[in-house]
């Protein structure tokens, strides 16, 4: 489940509670919001922590390919001093070095995926708990200047010796209503859809041809 889908159903939840057991709306409106923000912080550390696997990944990937290096130059000195089964084991380790490298390569690239779909994320979070700090002041004066008109209608009720039950209960309702449909901002369309894609690796360097290479290398040379 994303980020944001799990955030939207905190939200549907404090309000279904909202209306069902009338508790205070200005508490639930400020508990939303500070579940948004726990959300936003676990949200950065979850940057934080993809940044740092990327870093080193391409720490793995810059060894793995020196070492291939390595020993491929094993592999030429072997050569120049006619020891041919050493020189097919040192290509061997190489490829095995350099197939290494390139299953880090596919790697880094989903790793680079993800922080930027992480980072989107954040960004449009952050937007939104803006947006909503700025409609929750809105919201808890509406409701304000709703419970002191339902107020004000109870005393002249009172006054002119009606009922008050009936009336408050409507107004009480409306209340509750108006704040529910404008609470239906803070549903977030937000999307989870991290794709899985793993390139297929190439095959490593053809030994026998690399062999053969460094044979016909060495007798041009001498």
């Amino acid at each position: 489940m994303g980020l944001f889908e799990r955030f939207n159903r905190v939200v549907r939840a404090n309000l279904h509670s909202f209306a069902n057991q009338a508790e205070d709306p200005e508490k639930v409106l400020a508990q939303s919001l500070l579940e948004m923000q726990d959300r936003l912080v676990e949200l950065r550390q979850g940057i934080a922590s993809a940044i740092a696997t990327h870093k080193r990944t391409e720490r793995q990937i810059a060894n793995a390919q020196m070492t291939a290096d390595e020993w491929y130059k094993r592999a030429q000195l072997a050569i120049q001093q006619g020891n041919e089964p050493l020189a097919r084991e040192a290509l061997t380790k190489r490829k095995s070095y350099q197939d290494t490298a390139n299953t880090l390569n596919s790697e880094i690239a989903q790793q680079r995926e993800v922080i930027a779909k992480l980072k989107k994320d954040m960004r449009g979070l952050e937007l939104k708990i803006t947006e909503i700090k700025t409609k929750k002041e809105m919201y808890i004066a509406r409701l304000r200047s709703a419970e002191a008109s339902v107020r004000l209608q109870e005393l002249l009720d009172e006054i002119s010796g009606k009922s008050t039950t009936t009336s408050v209960f409507a107004k009480v309702e409306d209340k509750i209503l108006q704040l529910e449909a404008k609470n239906e901002v803070l549903e977030l369309a937000g999307k989870d859809e991290l794709e899985e894609k793993i390139a297929a690796l190439e095959g490593g360097a053809n030994i026998d041809q690399e062999l053969a290479t460094l044979k016909q290398n060495l007798e041009n040379s001498q």
